[in-house]
């Protein structure tokens, strides 16, 4: 069961409204009411109200206002709404912005509406007039208060030094070029800068401006300074022109950020081969001429085209890391690559141009070597084959072109002495047999006539003829008709 407190500042009431402020509460945390009426001992029964927060059902009341004077413009101090004390913005109070309406007292002439921080300056107004003005506070999304009372003051007199006007930021390489227009000549100027946001916490942030290096005492409309004099985020620029001791008041304060501003310049690329077929590159910031990096200030990235030399095919990859390799690469081919810096929230749209082309060839690797050695190995043993196909070639050539006086052994064999030397012992030998086989002495004596003269007959065939072979033939029919005709007068 609920345990229900009495609420202070709203009991016995006669009104229908009641003030609790007085009770420290929470609030960001849900309450529940409940409410009846008495009359005497009588009384009506509960009435419950939904639960919510109070923050959820507070009311932005009107902001108080504080007003300055001073030249052509109005300088406006705006405190918190709600007391002193209060709880209920205390974690909103940098999250306030007010909205005020501005208008020239002496008729009811068109009011122009701003929207201010709450110390903040009203520009562009005329000297020696009186403007009024009311002020609202807002808590965004959703929640709008209430306007001040109206409050007036009167412009002085227009100072003899006007402030320089048309303050404009310029980006070029590393640096920035500040300018600004100013009528007269022989004035020094002076420029300061601040952190935006201190505006939105309530309070006096004038001292809390700063110089800008390079813009102290100038003689030009314009100045100079690196663009590491600022980082990341949003500033506020103003300008004051100076004649001695008389001073002109600040320029209208003009917002810039940073990363819109900055001109990024290309990185320097260095790549190197690696024995795996791989090429490993290297992202660098240039330099500035006291050799210290620029593009350091903000968070980078790296948009890098690599391809082929000898091909138009080009892969983009983006990397945050400023070392990374290409690998799976083909041995012994030169590849190319480019690259620029890009700043790494998108939303900016903010790049740099192309590095220079930096092109290296791949190293021949294992697969190479692992060639070129199987090439020395089928080299070394082809040798023999070469040796033994050559020789047989130089063997060819000598015989068709220079052949030997000598006859082929084939042929020489007719020829030699020790062959025919040999055929005449064979033939002396038939002939003894023949004479054991024969008495007849006179068939003996023809016959070796016969013989004489066949032996004759065969050394003239073999110096006149090549076909030896045919009279071999005749000499052996010649010679078996001749036996038979001894057979035939020994039966007789």
């Amino acid at each position: 069961n609920d345990t229900w407190l009495k609420l202070p500042g709203c009991q016995s009431v006669a009104n229908t409204t009641c003030d609790f402020s007085s009770l420290k509460l929470n609030v960001y945390d849900k309450v529940k009411l409940r409410i009846r009426a008495e009359e005497g001992n009588n009384t009506s029964p509960w009435h419950n109200i939904d639960s919510f927060t109070l923050f959820e059902k507070a009311q932005i009341g009107p902001p108080k206002v504080h007003l300055e004077a001073e030249d052509k413009t109005i300088i406006i101090n705006i405190s918190l709404p709600g007391a002193r004390d209060s709880v209920m913005w205390a974690l909103d109070s940098s999250s306030f912005t007010y909205s005020l309406d501005i208008w020239k007292n002496s008729s009811s002439g068109e009011r122009r509406t701003e929207t201010v921080y709450s110390r903040d300056k009203i520009y562009n107004l005329s000297p020696e007039t009186t403007y009024c003005l009311k002020v609202k506070a807002r808590l965004l999304p959703r929640k709008n208060g209430i306007y001040s009372p109206v409050y007036c003051i009167k412009t002085p007199v227009a100072n003899k030094l006007p402030p320089p006007e048309n303050i404009r930021l310029d980006s070029k390489n590393n640096i920035f070029v500040l300018r600004w227009d100013y009528p007269y000549a022989n004035v020094t100027f002076q420029a300061q800068w601040l952190y935006a946001y201190l505006k939105k916490i309530p309070g006096d942030s004038s001292g809390k401006w700063k110089q800008i290096p390079g813009c102290k005492n100038v003689h030009t409309t314009q100045c100079v300074f690196l663009q590491n004099t600022f980082r990341k985020g949003i500033y506020l620029i103003r300008v004051q022109a100076s004649d001695g001791n008389t001073t002109s008041v600040w320029s209208k304060e003009e917002k810039f950020d940073a990363q819109l501003q900055i001109t990024l310049l290309p990185p320097v690329i260095t790549m190197k081969s690696t024995n795996d077929v791989s090429l490993r590159v290297y992202i660098s910031a240039p330099e500035e001429s006291e050799n210290k990096p620029v593009n350091q200030n903000f968070p980078l990235i790296y948009e890098i085209v690599f391809w082929e030399n000898t091909s138009n095919a080009e892969r983009k990859i983006r990397e945050k890391k400023t070392d990374f390799t290409f690998s799976k690469l083909k041995p012994l081919t030169e590849y190319c690559v480019k690259a620029r810096a890009l700043i790494e929230d998108d939303k900016w749209n903010k790049s740099s141009g192309f590095s220079d082309t930096v092109c290296e060839k791949t190293k021949p690797g294992n697969t190479s070597r692992t060639w070129l050695i199987a090439g020395i190995c089928a080299a070394i043993f082809s040798i023999p084959v070469v040796i033994y196909v050559v020789k047989l070639l130089l063997r060819c050539i000598s015989y068709v072109f220079f052949p030997s006086s000598k006859p082929p052994s084939t042929i020489d064999e007719y020829f030699s002495e020790p062959p025919l030397w040999n055929l005449l012992l064979l033939t002396s030998e038939e002939q003894t047999e023949r004479c054991f086989i024969i008495e007849n002495t006179n068939t003996i004596s023809a016959v070796e006539e016969t013989n004489q003269t066949d032996e004759d007959h065969k050394k003239y065939s073999s110096q006149t003829s090549q076909d030896s072979g045919n009279y071999s033939n005749e000499d052996e029919s010649g010679g078996s008709k001749f036996s038979e005709e001894l057979l035939q007068q020994e039966s007789e």
